[in-house]
């Protein structure tokens, strides 16, 4: 995998600075965590590599784990790119989430950035929660969109979780095929529309 420029990364309440310094700065802080681990990369020697002063690393990105999280949120956005992922045949909409996480952790070096524990396991639900549901909310609208975009990053963490972060025997063994032919009939009946029952009804009437 290249180690490709960030076009976002997470910077909330950080100065976004210099573009060409901050992706410096991450593709150095990507290298270095991939050959030396995230416990023996120091943030001074992502400085060296990048050719910029350790206190500028501290000013973008806080910490050695903020800057691990920029790493893996642009892995994330790079590989789950939701645009791409939405924006297809709303039919086959099922088949390229799965495509997308199932491509995302089958690359080796995502695979050895992800097993970096807390800080990894971290980054991974904040995507899902604030990039990936948020946007699916946005998409499919409505009054239901909501429960229905949850049920769908719930069945994603799920597929995640078993058959990466602590894999079960069974999960782990399918391929990708597999793996899509399983949960796309899940991931479709979590994203159609809610039918609306004579309860829901009568509480529309009533508000």
């Amino acid at each position: 995998m290249n180690i490709a420029a960030p076009a976002s990364a997470r910077t909330r309440g950080r100065p976004r600075g210099n573009p060409p310094t901050r992706e410096s700065i991450v593709s150095a802080a990507r290298a270095l965590f991939l050959e030396r681990g995230y416990r023996r990369t120091t943030l001074r020697a992502v400085a060296g590599v990048a050719g910029v002063d350790p206190a500028l690393i501290a000013y973008h990105f806080g910490s050695k784990k903020g800057l691990f999280a920029d790493v893996m949120q642009f892995q994330c956005a790079n590989a789950l790119a939701v645009d791409d992922v939405l924006g297809g045949d709303p039919a086959t909409l099922p088949d390229r989430l799965i495509d997308a996480v199932t491509g995302l952790w089958e690359d080796s070096d995502f695979r050895q950035l992800g097993a970096r524990g807390d800080e990894a396991a971290e980054v991974i639900r904040e995507y899902l929660e604030h990039e990936l549901l948020a946007r699916l909310v946005e998409f499919l609208g409505g009054r239901d969109a909501t429960a229905r975009a949850t049920a769908v990053v719930t069945v994603l963490g799920g597929l995640i979780y078993t058959r990466y972060l602590n894999p079960l025997p069974t999960p782990s063994a399918l391929t990708a095929s597999e793996t899509r032919h399983i949960l796309a009939p899940a991931l479709r009946a979590a994203l159609a529309p809610r039918p609306r029952t004579a309860a829901t009804t009568g509480a529309d009437r009533r508000g």
